[in-house]
């Protein structure tokens, strides 16, 4: 996949593109949908597939006070657009500036002049530009004349009863209430985060018996929420180990006062992670977080916890 990190330098695609455009976070089963079909109507027409992204999540800049948390960072959503068999993906870097350009700015810059667009591929309730003014209808009206056609599609739903359409805010809140096995449902993978390992309270493995990995994830990422996870943990040398993982505060050591963290403890495995890039995949969720009345009860507890998510891992 070619990637375009400055749309200034974008060189239209021999034969012209068919574009959509989106935040794209956690590139989920409805993105997915749509990308086929993307993917498919450009084969069809020998056009090349291109998606148009941002650098970050546009709230962050337009509201970043009420901005949502991330499923993915940029890196991870252009590893699965690449997945998805997209061409070319534009990553827009998105600034004031860019929020205060109008609509037809974006599509004449972006979508004529550096893509040659011949087909625009969006959801339905797409809104885009200064104020959101831009939606199909503009886009219609302007590719009559900039010759380029639009197609407004349905978001894909689940099989739920009733049925909802597959959406990053619906797959945000599944994941900060712990439900990762429903988020998962809806990515088509379980919800993975990652960041660098660094030093925590080190009580893990010389005051409890099992070393952990504390994972410093971004601020901006979303987490599950506070609880023991069945999940996996995956080296930079793309090796995976099965773990029993903890997002929340440590209340049997800390009151009101801990700190938000994701420890893995790796089934099986002897080594030192320190200063490793990790990701940490959520598989199911085992218990809520609890204080124990004491450390041995706690040990006899992860002792439990590790078994189970033994368990649960066998068939993933």
């Amino acid at each position: 996949m070619e990637i375009v990190t400055d749309p200034s330098m974008c060189v239209p695609p021999a034969g012209g593109s068919a574009v959509t455009i989106g935040a794209y976070d956690g590139v989920h089963l409805g993105h997915r949908a749509l990308l086929s079909e993307l993917h498919e109507r450009a084969q069809s027409d020998g056009l090349a597939s291109v998606v148009v992204t941002f650098d970050r999540h546009p709230a962050t800049v337009v509201r970043p006070d009420s901005a949502p948390k991330l499923l993915c960072d940029l890196d991870q959503k252009l590893e699965l657009l690449e997945a998805a068999g997209v061409d070319r993906t534009v990553v827009v870097p998105f600034d004031m500036e860019r929020a205060n350009e109008t609509a037809e700015s974006f599509v004449t810059g972006i979508l004529v002049e550096g893509l040659d667009a011949r087909l625009v591929v969006v959801g339905e309730d797409f809104h885009f530009g200064h104020g959101r003014k831009g939606n199909v209808a503009l886009l219609q009206e302007m590719g009559s004349t900039a010759g380029f056609t639009v197609d407004g599609v349905s978001l894909r739903s689940d099989q739920g009863a009733p049925a909802e359409p597959i959406s990053s805010t619906r797959v945000r809140n599944l994941v900060a209430e712990g439900r990762v096995e429903q988020a998962a449902a809806l990515l088509g993978r379980p919800h993975q985060i990652k960041g660098p390992v660094v030093r925590g309270d080190q009580r893990g493995g010389a005051e409890l018996g099992f070393p952990t990995a504390n994972v410093d994830v971004p601020a901006g990422i979303c987490l599950p929420g506070p609880g023991i996870y069945a999940g996996w943990y995956e080296r930079p040398d793309r090796t995976r180990w099965e773990s029993a993982i903890s997002v929340g505060y440590r209340p049997t050591f800390y009151r009101d006062d801990g700190l938000l963290l994701v420890e893995a403890f790796l089934l099986d495995f002897s080594g030192d992670l320190y200063g490793e890039q990790a990701r940490v995949s959520f598989v199911s969720r085992l218990r809520d977080e609890r204080a124990f009345e004491s450390v041995d009860a706690l040990i006899e507890q992860i002792g439990r916890d590790v078994a189970l998510a033994r368990t649960r891992l066998v068939a993933d």
